[in-house]
């Protein structure tokens, strides 16, 4: 094959990879329709906000005032806008919000080390390779749950249907939970790396859709024949990831700068905030699941694994995300996003009940709390309870499985929908069921 300006064979299967990348073309197929359980009123998105390293559940959603002092810790609690609901003083903005916010105190799954606990809560499914220190990803494993909703909508999937943000989560390896795995690339995020919050934010891929439409323009003029089967097959999803990347609603959506001043300061001049804030602009311009992290793995002080020193980092760690979380949702309700939008925030596990020699507490997967909020859900509501030292469930347990299918179920898919790898191989999107009961319909 002649390829002219400097295109060879290598260049132009990165370009088909780009376009099978962005462009939603199925690669796994659904062995039969969704059932039809929507409830009364579907939500458009989701945003999932992953705390990585653990928050100590005792000492933010879920304290224990009455329990002995090893266990109870240094922070006070506050009352909340739910009568009879209390949480860490460290977050009053939170506090002030929690009549539209859902706590789920009894979540839980077997999961003790962080890359498969990870696992775990980003898909819903205990992962394949047990509870690993360093578990990697599996290309042939259970999608990330923003993956599977952008596959599991079809049709109904916007043009940029996942977006993760501001980083990809590192712990040695790549924390495995963050990727399509069997659904492959077609369903894959749209990656924001950096900080929203610096004064030269911007995404890189934008930039470049000038030079991507000029190459996709030498395809279009090659005989499709006498292209390699991978860049024939992805022709026309490399066309479409072009056409996204250089459409110029796509690029305003990520031009946080646009913001007034007054919404960015009060959602933090942080990188959780500006993070969130930019989670809201893309959901509001129909981007269909945004996942924001928190915790970078650079530095251990910048994640929520407080083995040691733990109220001096959380006192670090709270504040942040009160304001940013809060602001979240008090401005997706004042812009009438809050219905359409189910917000969901939760980490990899807890931390243990006792404070240990390090005046920290260690991993608990056994019982920690997530947040839930739009959506329908209904606000002040507290689903399960720990027990005195919350360290398991006493009442209505979840799973992340749980989880996972409720954010199905809420876009009007059918958890138990089962789906079909490359190989014919059979999984259900979720093994768990949705907890209705914090829903009014």
């Amino acid at each position: 094959m002649n390829v002219e300006h400097g295109f060879t064979r290598r260049r132009l299967l990165e370009l088909g990879a780009l376009g099978t990348r962005f462009a939603g073309l199925a690669r796994v197929r659904a062995a039969d329709p969704p059932v039809a359980i929507a409830p009364k009123r579907t939500i458009r998105s989701c945003i999932l906000v992953f705390f990585y390293g653990g928050p100590s559940h005792l000492d933010t959603f879920d304290p224990k005032p009455n329990a002995p002092a090893e266990v109870r810790g240094e922070y006070r609690t506050i009352g909340t806008a739910v009568p009879g609901v209390r949480v860490s003083e460290h977050l009053p903005r939170m506090a002030r919000v929690l009549d539209r916010v859902a706590l789920v105190r009894g979540l839980h799954h077997p999961m003790r080390n962080h890359n498969s606990a990870a696992a775990e809560a980003l898909t819903g499914r205990t992962p394949a390779g047990g509870d690993q220190e360093l578990l990697a990803d599996d290309p042939r494993g259970i999608p990330t749950l923003g993956s599977a909703v952008s596959f599991a909508l079809g049709a109904r999937a916007g043009s940029l249907p996942y977006v993760a943000l501001p980083y990809t989560i590192y712990n040695v390896v790549q924390l495995p939970g963050q990727t399509p795995g069997l659904l492959g690339g077609a369903f894959d995020r749209f990656q924001v790396t950096g900080d929203p919050n610096a004064p030269d934010f911007r995404i890189a891929a934008f930039e470049n859709a000038t030079e991507l439409g000029a190459r996709a323009e030498l395809l279009r003029g090659l005989d499709r024949s006498a292209l390699p089967g991978p860049v024939a097959q992805a022709a026309v999803s490399r066309d479409r990831a072009v056409r996204l990347l250089a459409n110029p609603d796509v690029r305003r959506l990520f031009d946080i700068h646009k913001e007034p001043q007054r919404v960015r300061d009060r959602y933090g001049r942080h990188l959780l905030g500006q993070s969130l804030l930019l989670a809201r602009r893309l959901v509001e311009g129909g981007v269909n699941f945004v996942t924001a992290f928190d915790g970078r793995t650079n530095g251990q002080d910048a994640n929520w694994d407080s083995h040691e020193k733990l109220f001096p980092r959380h006192r670090q760690l709270i504040p942040p995300a009160d304001q940013a979380l809060s602001a979240l949702i008090e401005d997706l309700g004042a812009r009438g996003l809050l219905d359409s939008t189910l917000v969901l925030a939760l980490s990899e596990f807890g931390r243990t009940p006792k404070i240990n020699g390090s005046a920290g507490r260690d991993h608990w997967p056994d019982c920690y709390t997530a947040l839930v909020a739009g959506g329908g859900v209904t606000g002040g509501a507290v689903l399960g309870s720990s027990d005195k030292i919350g360290a398991y469930p006493a009442t209505d347990p979840v799973t992340p499985a749980d989880l996972a299918a409720t954010v199905f179920w809420r876009f009007g898919i059918d958890p138990a929908t089962e789906v079909r790898d490359q190989t014919a191989r059979p999984f259900r999107l979720s093994e768990g069921e949705p907890v209705r009961t914090l829903f009014g319909g």
